[in-house]
């Protein structure tokens, strides 16, 4: 179990997160640890996708696409994001300004930590059925390899 603990953050990711990075006209993930706990608000998805993606900027119409949300939405939710220092605007690209979560504001620290948090826990959920089942199954397997040199 050490070292199932050491790759935790992995493990959120890639069991949490089943949808993280696909192309296409789909939003970049499922469901969020956010999204799974305060259920499914435009600005929840929206601070899901930011704080998983927080290493980028993006484009309101890019944050609308990935988070699943529409552009209205993202256009009053990023300006409340905006006014409590949770995003910041990082750019101008063209006409098009681009925004990121803002790790500085204690605000979004807690929220990013919140969202490891929740997907920690729940991985680590996972992570156990996995090995309970993975135990019954050599249980099972020597009960009848036992049985078989009888």
């Amino acid at each position: 179990m050490k070292g199932l603990r050491g790759n935790i953050y992995i493990l959120a990711v890639t069991i949490m997160f089943p949808g993280v990075g696909r192309l296409g006209s789909e939003k970049a993930l499922e469901a969020g640890p956010l999204e799974r706990l305060f259920g499914s608000t435009a600005i929840v998805k929206i601070l899901d996708f930011l704080t998983l993606f927080r290493e980028w900027d993006y484009s309101k119409m890019d944050i609308a696409k990935n988070s699943g949300v529409s552009f209205r939405h993202v256009l009053r939710e990023l300006h409340r994001l905006e006014e409590m220092g949770i995003v910041k605007m990082t750019r101008k690209v063209g006409r098009a300004h681009m925004y990121r979560f803002n790790m500085d504001n204690p605000i979004a620290k807690a929220i990013h930590n919140l969202a490891l948090q929740i997907a920690s826990f729940d991985a680590e959920k996972i992570a156990q059925k996995e090995l309970a089942a993975e135990e019954k199954a050599e249980k099972t397997v020597a009960r009848v390899t036992a049985q078989a040199r009888l």
